[in-house]
């Protein structure tokens, strides 16, 4: 540590920061309000181009703070086995019928899931994660949704 010298700010990126902290300071958001005046803050910077590192680094900063709220305010809970399966459907743009040839899990056991009238065995869970090429965690945590 004896050779490293401290980074030292310009006066003009410190200028910019401090300007930025005045338009809207760096604290927990609390509200709805706070967000999106946050969110209005964010997305000015993001439509530049040419921010400097104290730009970026504020706007890094307002970033987590937004995502902090949010995670507490809207928590987004793990998706069910139905919506799990439909998405990776989506994404490899196959249809139902295909994937029960693929995987040797019957149609009808694979409509029940889609439809939330069914949950997947570990077996089934085994198939689907290998014909998708995920983890099997992706529906195991699924689970926990329904």
């Amino acid at each position: 540590m004896a050779g490293r010298k401290p980074q030292v700010r310009s006066a003009k990126a410190s200028d910019t920061y401090l300007a930025l902290v005045r338009r809207f300071p760096l604290r927990p958001i609390r509200s709805e309000n706070e967000l999106d005046a946050a969110i209005a803050m964010i997305d000015g910077l993001t439509d530049r181009d040419d921010l400097d590192s104290s730009e970026a680094d504020y706007l890094d900063v307002l970033s987590d703070l937004v995502e902090r709220y949010e995670e507490q305010a809207h928590p987004i809970g793990d998706p069910s086995h139905s919506e799990m399966l439909e998405f990776l459907l989506d994404q490899k743009g196959v249809k139902q019928v295909d994937l029960a040839r693929a995987t040797g899990i019957a149609e009808s056991t694979l409509s029940e899931v889609l439809r939330g009238k069914r949950q997947l065995t570990r077996g089934q869970i085994g198939k689907l994660a290998g014909y998708f090429g995920v983890g099997a965690d992706v529906f195991t945590h699924a689970d926990k949704a329904e």
